[in-house]
């Protein structure tokens, strides 16, 4: 008996070491994890985010007050009608001697039971109402910005206000998407949400964001803006927000719109009064001097090194840098559309896209980028086809 007394004690103890052990490994996992674990992003999402992202438009606080208070209503609510529901069935049990009866309903039950709900109602919905037709009032706007969804990134112009006639879009910055290429990207505050071209607004004015799209169903949202509209093809709709705060505000595509949906992230700078006076002028000395000429003829150099800036933009996400595509898209380097001498063919696919879907329409990008990107791809990798696509062929192709 002392033997196998002994014995147990002895395992028991080992046991318990080995507990010890586990434990502090795992806790110098966790600190080191910690010491390396993303940040709550400004105007992002934040580490283990309960509430909604911190409001910085009036919009915005609104909505945060109503869904307390709708919150609390309903949590009341439930915590009367089930404490009832429970405090009968406890206390008027079969098991205690309770035996069913029939209950008259007088009129005051009834009156009841149909006034206090509509009451409730009432109560719920006049703040709701007032909230959301806020929301609808695009009126009286300093500054009219169109977004457009595209798969997978946003175009933004400019079309009314300080700034009119710029546009430009905006695309995952590339090395977020090498991150996320490599599988086991490292920590990083705003992962996935970096952008190459950042819409950019004043703060304390009213923006207009015009939605639409040009393939499938988008959504423009930015939870610190209270905003939330879906682009949809076709069709024009329109919500509004004023930054009472300067600072980058973060949001993503909300709406399940194919392959790339997690790739099509939304950043909004709100700046200063002169800051964005500063912001328009450059932006509109730069798209001025790259304003292109489209029936300038190019050189195959020129062409080339204008179309591999275009293919980094827009098409390595899918093709890869060595145009060697991966899983359903399809091959650039060695493939015959990209290496025949019949440019309509390739230009088709440019402007109208093809595989359903698979390959978006590049209509967005101008006559020169498409004709440089297809230069790019006809001379680049194992491509040596010395062949040039004109800005005049795509001009053509237009019409």
């Amino acid at each position: 008996m002392t033997k196998t007394l002994g014995d147990f004690l002895r395992n028991r103890l080992a046991a318990l070491r080995t507990a010890a052990s586990i434990t502090a490994l795992s806790a110098g996992v966790w600190v080191s994890g910690a010491a390396h674990a993303v940040n709550d992003l400004p105007g992002g999402p934040a580490v283990n985010q309960l509430n909604f992202a911190p409001p910085v438009t009036d919009i915005a606080v609104e909505q945060h007050w109503l869904h307390w208070f709708m919150m609390v209503i309903c949590a009341v609510i439930f915590v009367v009608v089930f404490g009832v529901m429970f405090y009968s069935i406890v206390k008027h049990r079969k098991s205690v001697g309770h035996k069913s009866q029939a209950l008259a309903e007088p009129i005051w039950v009834e009156l009841g039971w149909t006034i206090v709900p509509l009451i409730i109602v009432i109560g719920m919905a006049l703040p709701a109402t007032k909230v959301l037709v806020a929301q609808k009032d695009t009126t009286n706007s300093d500054l009219t910005i169109k977004a457009t969804g595209m798969q997978w990134k946003w175009g933004y112009d400019y079309i009314k206000g300080e700034g009119e006639g710029i546009g430009f879009l905006s695309t995952l910055d590339s090395s977020h998407r090498a991150m996320s290429n490599s599988g086991n990207p490292p920590p990083t505050d705003d992962y996935l949400l970096k952008v190459d071209n950042p819409m950019v607004v004043p703060v304390d004015k009213k923006i207009r964001i015009i939605t639409t799209a040009n393939d499938v169903i988008h959504a423009w949202m930015v939870p610190s803006f209270g905003v939330k509209q879906d682009a949809i093809p076709g069709f024009v709709r329109d919500t509004w927000f004023r930054a009472n705060k300067t600072g980058d505000f973060y949001g993503q595509c909300a709406e399940l719109c194919g392959k790339e949906h997690a790739y099509m992230p939304i950043h909004v700078k709100v700046v200063t009064a002169e800051e964005y006076s500063a912001w328009v002028a450059d932006k509109q000395k730069a798209l001025a001097a790259a304003a292109d000429d489209p029936t300038k003829v190019w050189t195959l150099a020129d062409l080339v090194k204008r179309g591999e800036s275009v293919y980094a933009a827009n098409c390595v996400a899918c093709h890869q840098s060595s145009g060697k595509g991966a899983g359903p898209i399809k091959p650039l380097d060695g493939s015959a559309l990209v290496t025949g001498t019949d440019h309509g063919a390739m230009i088709q696919v440019m402007l109208n896209g093809a595989a359903g879907g698979a390959m978006p329409a590049w209509k967005q990008l101008s006559d020169t980028e498409l004709a440089a990107v297809m230069t790019y791809a006809k001379n680049s990798w194992s491509n040596k086809t010395d062949q040039v696509v004109q800005p005049a062929e795509v001009v053509a192709a237009r019409k």
